[in-house]
Protein backbone atom coordinates (compact mmCIF):
# COMPACT_ATOMS: atom_id res chain seq x y z
CA UNK A 1 0.00 0.00 0.00
CA UNK A 2 5.03 2.28 -4.08
CA UNK A 3 5.92 4.87 -6.63
CA UNK A 4 2.38 5.36 -7.94
CA UNK A 5 1.59 8.48 -9.92
CA UNK A 6 -0.95 10.52 -7.95
CA UNK A 7 -1.58 14.11 -9.09
CA UNK A 8 -0.26 16.23 -6.25
CA UNK A 9 0.04 19.90 -5.44
CA UNK A 10 3.35 21.23 -4.14
CA UNK A 11 4.68 23.84 -1.75
CA UNK A 12 4.30 26.62 -4.32
CA UNK A 13 0.58 25.87 -4.64
CA UNK A 14 -0.16 26.51 -0.97
CA UNK A 15 -1.83 29.80 -0.04
CA UNK A 16 0.49 32.43 1.42
CA UNK A 17 -1.03 32.15 4.88
CA UNK A 18 -0.45 28.37 4.97
CA UNK A 19 3.18 28.74 3.91
CA UNK A 20 3.53 31.48 6.51
CA UNK A 21 2.11 29.21 9.22
CA UNK A 22 4.55 26.43 8.32
CA UNK A 23 7.45 28.88 8.37
CA UNK A 24 6.25 30.07 11.77
CA UNK A 25 6.41 26.50 13.07
CA UNK A 26 9.93 26.15 11.67
CA UNK A 27 11.00 29.60 12.86
CA UNK A 28 12.59 30.34 9.50
CA UNK A 29 11.87 31.04 5.84
CA UNK A 30 11.56 28.05 3.49
CA UNK A 31 13.90 28.46 0.51
CA UNK A 32 13.63 25.04 -1.12
CA UNK A 33 10.95 22.35 -1.39
CA UNK A 34 11.07 19.00 -3.17
CA UNK A 35 7.89 16.99 -3.71
CA UNK A 36 8.15 13.35 -2.64
CA UNK A 37 6.81 10.43 -4.70
CA UNK A 38 4.51 7.66 -3.51
CA UNK A 39 1.48 7.69 -1.29
CA UNK A 40 -2.12 8.52 -2.11
CA UNK A 41 -2.78 12.05 -0.96
CA UNK A 42 -3.29 14.73 -3.64
CA UNK A 43 -2.01 17.29 -1.12
CA UNK A 44 1.58 18.35 -0.64
CA UNK A 45 4.30 15.95 0.44
CA UNK A 46 7.39 18.15 0.42
CA UNK A 47 10.79 17.94 2.01
CA UNK A 48 11.66 21.56 2.72
CA UNK A 49 14.83 23.43 3.65
CA UNK A 50 14.96 26.78 5.41
CA UNK A 51 17.36 29.69 4.95
CA UNK A 52 19.44 28.50 7.90
CA UNK A 53 19.52 24.90 6.66
CA UNK A 54 16.82 23.38 8.83
CA UNK A 55 14.98 20.52 7.13
CA UNK A 56 11.45 19.28 7.61
CA UNK A 57 8.69 17.33 5.90
CA UNK A 58 5.43 19.14 5.17
CA UNK A 59 2.09 17.71 4.14
CA UNK A 60 -0.89 19.98 3.53
CA UNK A 61 -4.27 19.64 1.87
CA UNK A 62 -7.70 21.27 1.57
CA UNK A 63 -11.10 19.92 0.50
CA UNK A 64 -10.45 21.28 -3.00
CA UNK A 65 -7.98 18.45 -3.59
CA UNK A 66 -10.07 15.76 -1.90
CA UNK A 67 -12.94 16.29 0.55
CA UNK A 68 -11.79 13.52 2.90
CA UNK A 69 -8.09 14.34 3.05
CA UNK A 70 -8.24 17.21 5.59
CA UNK A 71 -9.98 14.93 8.05
CA UNK A 72 -7.26 12.34 7.56
CA UNK A 73 -4.56 14.88 8.37
CA UNK A 74 -6.46 15.98 11.47
CA UNK A 75 -6.64 12.36 12.61
CA UNK A 76 -2.94 11.92 11.90
CA UNK A 77 -2.12 15.04 13.90
CA UNK A 78 -3.97 13.65 16.93
CA UNK A 79 -2.14 10.32 16.74
CA UNK A 80 1.28 11.78 15.90
CA UNK A 81 1.12 14.16 18.87
CA UNK A 82 0.93 11.14 21.20
CA UNK A 83 3.71 9.05 19.66
CA UNK A 84 6.53 8.60 22.20
CA UNK A 85 10.05 9.73 21.30
CA UNK A 86 11.45 6.21 21.77
CA UNK A 87 9.16 4.68 19.11
CA UNK A 88 10.51 4.32 15.53
CA UNK A 89 8.01 6.85 14.23
CA UNK A 90 8.01 10.29 12.66
CA UNK A 91 8.17 13.31 15.05
CA UNK A 92 5.49 15.97 14.71
CA UNK A 93 6.83 19.54 14.99
CA UNK A 94 3.56 21.41 14.64
CA UNK A 95 0.24 21.77 12.84
CA UNK A 96 -1.82 24.43 11.11
CA UNK A 97 -5.59 24.13 10.76
CA UNK A 98 -7.67 27.09 9.60
CA UNK A 99 -10.82 25.07 9.00
CA UNK A 100 -10.03 24.65 5.31
CA UNK A 101 -6.32 24.00 4.95
CA UNK A 102 -4.60 21.52 7.25
CA UNK A 103 -0.80 21.33 7.34
CA UNK A 104 1.42 18.99 9.34
CA UNK A 105 5.14 19.64 9.84
CA UNK A 106 7.40 16.72 10.74
CA UNK A 107 11.07 16.38 11.46
CA UNK A 108 12.75 15.34 8.21
CA UNK A 109 13.92 11.75 7.87
CA UNK A 110 16.82 11.11 5.52
CA UNK A 111 15.68 7.84 4.05
CA UNK A 112 14.10 5.92 1.22
CA UNK A 113 11.30 3.42 0.91
CA UNK A 114 12.26 -0.28 1.04
CA UNK A 115 12.65 -1.79 -2.41
CA UNK A 116 9.85 -3.89 -3.82
CA UNK A 117 9.70 -6.78 -4.48
CA UNK A 118 10.98 -6.93 -0.94
CA UNK A 119 14.68 -7.48 -0.32
CA UNK A 120 15.16 -10.20 2.31
CA UNK A 121 17.50 -8.18 4.51
CA UNK A 122 15.32 -5.09 4.37
CA UNK A 123 12.24 -7.16 5.14
CA UNK A 124 13.95 -8.65 8.19
CA UNK A 125 14.93 -5.18 9.38
CA UNK A 126 11.38 -3.88 8.96
CA UNK A 127 9.84 -6.87 10.73
CA UNK A 128 12.25 -6.41 13.65
CA UNK A 129 11.29 -2.72 13.75
CA UNK A 130 7.58 -3.54 13.84
CA UNK A 131 8.16 -5.88 16.77
CA UNK A 132 10.07 -3.14 18.60
CA UNK A 133 7.38 -0.59 17.71
CA UNK A 134 4.63 -2.85 19.06
CA UNK A 135 6.52 -3.10 22.35
CA UNK A 136 7.05 0.68 22.47
CA UNK A 137 3.37 1.36 21.77
CA UNK A 138 1.94 -1.05 24.34
CA UNK A 139 0.03 0.04 26.32
CA UNK A 140 -1.46 2.39 23.74
CA UNK A 141 -0.10 5.92 24.36
CA UNK A 142 -2.84 7.60 22.31
CA UNK A 143 -5.94 7.88 24.44
CA UNK A 144 -7.89 9.43 21.55
CA UNK A 145 -7.19 6.54 19.17
CA UNK A 146 -10.28 4.48 18.32
CA UNK A 147 -10.33 0.75 18.84
CA UNK A 148 -9.44 -1.33 15.79
CA UNK A 149 -12.81 -3.07 16.06
CA UNK A 150 -14.58 0.28 15.65
CA UNK A 151 -12.16 1.74 13.11
CA UNK A 152 -12.30 -1.32 10.85
CA UNK A 153 -15.96 -2.28 11.31
CA UNK A 154 -17.06 -0.80 7.98
CA UNK A 155 -14.02 -2.15 6.15
CA UNK A 156 -14.49 -5.71 7.39
CA UNK A 157 -18.15 -5.71 6.28
CA UNK A 158 -17.12 -5.49 2.62
CA UNK A 159 -18.18 -9.03 1.75
CA UNK A 160 -21.62 -8.35 3.22
CA UNK A 161 -21.97 -5.33 0.92
CA UNK A 162 -20.84 -7.38 -2.05
CA UNK A 163 -23.30 -10.18 -1.20
CA UNK A 164 -26.12 -7.62 -1.01
CA UNK A 165 -25.19 -6.10 -4.37
CA UNK A 166 -22.88 -8.48 -6.28
CA UNK A 167 -21.18 -7.18 -9.41
CA UNK A 168 -21.82 -9.08 -12.62
CA UNK A 169 -18.13 -9.89 -13.02
CA UNK A 170 -17.58 -11.22 -9.49
CA UNK A 171 -14.79 -13.79 -9.46
CA UNK A 172 -16.23 -17.34 -9.65
CA UNK A 173 -14.11 -18.48 -6.70
CA UNK A 174 -15.53 -15.64 -4.62
CA UNK A 175 -19.07 -16.53 -5.68
CA UNK A 176 -18.53 -20.08 -4.47
CA UNK A 177 -16.91 -18.99 -1.19
CA UNK A 178 -18.85 -15.83 -0.38
CA UNK A 179 -20.49 -17.28 2.74
CA UNK A 180 -17.11 -18.54 4.01
CA UNK A 181 -15.51 -15.16 3.33
CA UNK A 182 -18.26 -13.30 5.20
CA UNK A 183 -18.00 -15.64 8.16
CA UNK A 184 -14.19 -15.39 8.20
CA UNK A 185 -14.27 -11.58 8.05
CA UNK A 186 -16.70 -11.52 10.97
CA UNK A 187 -14.27 -13.69 12.96
CA UNK A 188 -11.47 -11.32 12.00
CA UNK A 189 -13.41 -8.31 13.27
CA UNK A 190 -13.94 -10.11 16.57
CA UNK A 191 -10.19 -10.73 16.89
CA UNK A 192 -9.13 -7.07 16.90
CA UNK A 193 -9.07 -6.47 20.65
CA UNK A 194 -5.81 -5.23 22.11
CA UNK A 195 -3.96 -2.39 23.81
CA UNK A 196 -1.28 -1.66 21.22
CA UNK A 197 -1.31 1.48 19.09
CA UNK A 198 -1.39 0.02 15.57
CA UNK A 199 -0.62 1.80 12.32
CA UNK A 200 -2.91 -0.47 10.21
CA UNK A 201 -1.61 0.90 6.89
CA UNK A 202 1.85 -0.69 6.88
CA UNK A 203 3.29 -0.80 3.36
CA UNK A 204 6.65 -0.10 1.79
CA UNK A 205 5.65 3.48 0.96
CA UNK A 206 4.83 4.21 4.62
CA UNK A 207 8.32 3.18 5.74
CA UNK A 208 11.63 5.00 5.47
CA UNK A 209 14.96 3.20 5.66
CA UNK A 210 18.01 5.37 6.39
CA UNK A 211 21.65 4.83 5.44
CA UNK A 212 22.38 3.18 8.79
CA UNK A 213 19.54 0.69 8.31
CA UNK A 214 17.13 2.26 10.81
CA UNK A 215 13.43 2.23 9.91
CA UNK A 216 10.94 5.04 10.53
CA UNK A 217 7.20 4.34 10.27
CA UNK A 218 5.37 7.35 8.80
CA UNK A 219 1.80 8.39 7.92
CA UNK A 220 -0.47 7.66 10.90
CA UNK A 221 -4.03 8.78 10.02
CA UNK A 222 -5.49 5.32 10.69
CA UNK A 223 -3.81 4.69 14.06
CA UNK A 224 -6.00 2.66 16.41
CA UNK A 225 -5.86 0.36 19.43
CA UNK A 226 -5.55 -3.30 18.47
CA UNK A 227 -3.63 -6.53 18.94
CA UNK A 228 0.17 -6.48 19.14
CA UNK A 229 0.49 -8.67 16.04
CA UNK A 230 -1.74 -6.64 13.72
CA UNK A 231 0.84 -4.45 11.96
CA UNK A 232 3.18 -7.39 11.37
CA UNK A 233 0.34 -9.40 9.84
CA UNK A 234 -0.67 -6.44 7.67
CA UNK A 235 2.86 -5.87 6.36
CA UNK A 236 2.76 -9.38 4.94
CA UNK A 237 -0.11 -8.30 2.67
CA UNK A 238 2.31 -5.89 1.00
CA UNK A 239 4.95 -8.64 0.85
CA UNK A 240 2.41 -10.99 -0.73
CA UNK A 241 1.38 -8.31 -3.24
CA UNK A 242 4.94 -7.83 -4.49
CA UNK A 243 5.88 -11.53 -4.36
CA UNK A 244 9.18 -13.28 -3.77
CA UNK A 245 8.60 -14.51 -0.20
CA UNK A 246 6.70 -17.33 1.51
CA UNK A 247 4.21 -15.36 3.57
CA UNK A 248 2.81 -18.50 5.20
CA UNK A 249 6.25 -19.47 6.43
CA UNK A 250 6.77 -15.95 7.75
CA UNK A 251 3.49 -16.04 9.67
CA UNK A 252 4.51 -19.30 11.32
CA UNK A 253 8.02 -18.14 12.21
CA UNK A 254 7.63 -14.54 13.36
CA UNK A 255 7.39 -14.12 17.15
CA UNK A 256 4.38 -11.82 17.00
CA UNK A 257 2.28 -14.04 14.69
CA UNK A 258 3.50 -17.60 15.31
CA UNK A 259 1.09 -18.21 18.21
CA UNK A 260 -1.89 -16.23 16.89
CA UNK A 261 -5.03 -18.28 16.21
CA UNK A 262 -4.86 -19.13 12.48
CA UNK A 263 -8.59 -18.47 12.17
CA UNK A 264 -8.06 -14.94 13.50
CA UNK A 265 -5.37 -14.27 10.91
CA UNK A 266 -7.49 -15.74 8.13
CA UNK A 267 -10.35 -13.58 9.33
CA UNK A 268 -8.29 -10.39 9.25
CA UNK A 269 -7.12 -11.17 5.73
CA UNK A 270 -10.69 -11.96 4.67
CA UNK A 271 -11.88 -8.67 6.13
CA UNK A 272 -9.21 -6.73 4.27
CA UNK A 273 -9.90 -8.58 1.03
CA UNK A 274 -13.58 -7.69 1.28
CA UNK A 275 -12.75 -4.04 1.89
CA UNK A 276 -10.42 -3.89 -1.11
CA UNK A 277 -12.76 -5.82 -3.41
CA UNK A 278 -15.72 -3.65 -2.46
CA UNK A 279 -13.71 -0.44 -2.82
CA UNK A 280 -12.17 -1.40 -6.15
CA UNK A 281 -15.55 -1.57 -7.89
CA UNK A 282 -16.47 1.99 -6.94
CA UNK A 283 -15.78 5.31 -8.66
CA UNK A 284 -12.33 6.74 -7.96
CA UNK A 285 -12.32 9.39 -5.22
CA UNK A 286 -11.59 12.98 -6.31
CA UNK A 287 -7.90 13.60 -6.91
CA UNK A 288 -6.87 9.94 -6.46
CA UNK A 289 -7.51 8.29 -9.85
CA UNK A 290 -5.21 5.28 -9.36
CA UNK A 291 -6.52 4.13 -5.98
CA UNK A 292 -9.10 1.64 -7.29
CA UNK A 293 -6.56 -0.28 -9.37
CA UNK A 294 -4.31 -0.57 -6.33
CA UNK A 295 -7.21 -1.81 -4.20
CA UNK A 296 -7.98 -4.44 -6.83
CA UNK A 297 -4.36 -5.59 -6.87
CA UNK A 298 -4.43 -5.99 -3.09
CA UNK A 299 -7.75 -7.85 -3.24
CA UNK A 300 -6.32 -10.24 -5.84
CA UNK A 301 -3.21 -10.89 -3.74
CA UNK A 302 -5.28 -11.57 -0.65
CA UNK A 303 -7.78 -13.79 -2.45
CA UNK A 304 -5.03 -16.04 -3.77
CA UNK A 305 -3.75 -16.33 -0.20
CA UNK A 306 -7.23 -16.95 1.22
CA UNK A 307 -7.81 -19.69 -1.33
CA UNK A 308 -4.90 -21.50 0.31
CA UNK A 309 -5.90 -20.74 3.90
CA UNK A 310 -9.58 -21.68 3.44
CA UNK A 311 -8.80 -24.89 1.58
Amino acid sequence: MSGRAVPRIGWAHLPDHVRGAVQGILGDRVVDAVSQPGGWSPGTADRVRTATGRRAFVKAVSPAQNPDSPGMLRAEARIAADLPAHAPTSRLLGTHDDGEWVALVFADVEGRHPVTPWDTDELTTVLDTLAAMAAALTPCPAGRAPTAARALAYDFAGWHRIAADPPADLDPWVVGHLDALRAAADRGAAALDGDTLCHVDIRADNLLLDAAGAVTVVDWPWGCQGPTWLDTALLLVNVRLHGGHDTEALLRSLPLTADVDPDALTGVYAGLAGFFADGARRRAPPGIPTLRAFQQAQADALLSWLAERLR
